[in-house]
């Protein structure tokens, strides 16, 4: 037994008689889910096997979003910046923009998906070589109801419709209209939403708990189920409430939506509420499919790390130095399939603005990263990671403090 897994509840036995014995293979840990795992915005981005067994790597700004390579797994993410002892491997198996759909399925069976194996496909061939010790699973932010990409999209596109045009004027892009109003609560998840993404999460959670009774070499792992934490704060920090005397409670604020923009969050102040009840609810989520879990699998070693307080003090905006030194990645467009960000939206006018936001809608790999975790941010991630893997609790909410301790408990 590894030091890491010491003092752990073991999980259900292996009952199949192939399995290669647990003393000879080496211990891994394992990473299964969506962007909140995979590494986005964390750069370094490693090469990916398809579903045809091709390992893809950067394929141009303009290949097809579709490709396996934007699954984006960083080398910087938080599995391998994680301390911990005990494990010799690990394996990225997470995808930017997964859904539960992806843990049983090929991506590509559903629109938008990307072109590799379902995850428990490629958990089941690294069982093969590996006693696997430890499973992370971030999952939830995007399934059949709604996506996280698109609820960003949403409230910036709103905020910077808003920003460059007057109330009279035509604003609109590849997919139609944008309004100009904040976010509600409501547009982001509704309950019935939450409700089936819930439903979802979990049964793709089940299976990822059966097939490791089946696979796993000694029966014997740790599976931690992690929520997520908002990239925005609860308010602007005051350099960022207006700009030239308007506020966006205004109509037409062209030098505030810049400003906002190159500090990393063109968002209305009203929608930030809004946005912290959608991380909210994700908790609630993730902390639900918790515990089923733990009811209908009772022996499993099942943590559920709250890392929604994990970026307090250096999320985007909070500070005035935005986005030097927060932990999350800022709005980032480029101008046409580049390669090169667009940093200031200062002197463009609406047409070039309009410009802007279509390239992310038909390349959206060129605006993907956007408000996700750094790799500086990973870096916290892990060592939420990494006390969520020794804990003798069930639960545990990983803090950041003023100072920049780093609490898990």
């Amino acid at each position: 037994m590894l030091a890491l897994s010491l003092g752990l509840g073991a999980t259900a036995a292996v009952t199949g008689t192939t399995e290669p014995a647990a003393a000879s293979l080496p211990t891994a840990a394992v990473a299964l889910g969506d962007s909140v795992v995979s590494g986005e915005g964390a750069g370094a981005y490693l090469p990916v096997v398809d579903i045809n067994g091709t390992a893809q790597s950067f394929p141009g700004w303009s290949a097809p979003n579709s490709n396996a390579f934007f699954c984006h797994r960083s080398a910087n993410a938080s599995l391998f910046q994680a301390d911990l002892p005990g494990i010799q491997a690990r394996f990225n198996l997470a995808c930017s923009g997964g859904q539960p759909y992806d843990i049983v399925n090929a991506s590509a069976g559903r629109a938008r998906g990307r072109a590799v194996s379902a995850q428990l496909d490629q958990l089941r061939a690294v069982a093969r070589t590996h006693d696997i010790d430890l499973v992370l699973v971030g999952l939830g932010s995007n399934n059949s109801s709604f996506t996280f990409g698109d609820v960003a999209s949403k409230c910036a596109n709103r905020f910077i419709a808003d920003a460059w045009t007057g109330w009279w004027e035509f604003w609109a892009y590849l997919n139609g209209p944008v309004e100009q109003a904040p976010c509600a609560a409501g547009d982001l998840a509704t309950p019935a939403q939450l409700a089936a993404a819930t439903a979802e999460t979990t049964a793709a959670v089940r299976q990822l708990l059966a097939t490791l009774a089946e696979i796993d070499a000694d029966g014997q792992h740790r599976v931690v189920l992690q929520d997520y934490t908002n990239p925005l704060p609860l308010d602007f920090a005051a350099p960022f409430h207006e700009e030239d005397g308007r506020d966006d409670s205004r109509d037409k604020f062209r030098a505030l939506g810049a400003e906002r923009y190159a500090a990393g969050c063109p968002v209305h102040r009203a929608s930030l509420a809004a946005g912290h009840l959608f991380s909210a609810g994700l908790g609630t989520l993730v902390q639900s499919v918790h515990s089923t879990m733990r009811s209908e699998f009772p022996n499993v070693d099942l943590v559920y790390l709250n890392v929604q307080r994990a970026f307090d003090g250096a999320r985007l905006c909070e500070t005035a130095s935005s986005p030097s030194g927060a932990l999350a990645t800022p709005i980032r467009l480029q101008n046409g399939p580049t390669g090169v960000p667009v940093t200031s939206l200062s002197g463009y006018d609406k047409i070039a603005i309009q410009r802007l936001a279509n390239t992310c809608v038909t390349y959206f790999q060129t605006c993907q990263e956007s408000w996700h975790p750094n790799a500086a941010g990973h870096a916290v991630l892990g060592r939420c990671l990494a006390g969520a893997a020794v804990t003798p609790h069930r639960a545990v909410a990983c803090v950041r403090s003023g100072d920049g301790t780093v609490t898990v408990g």
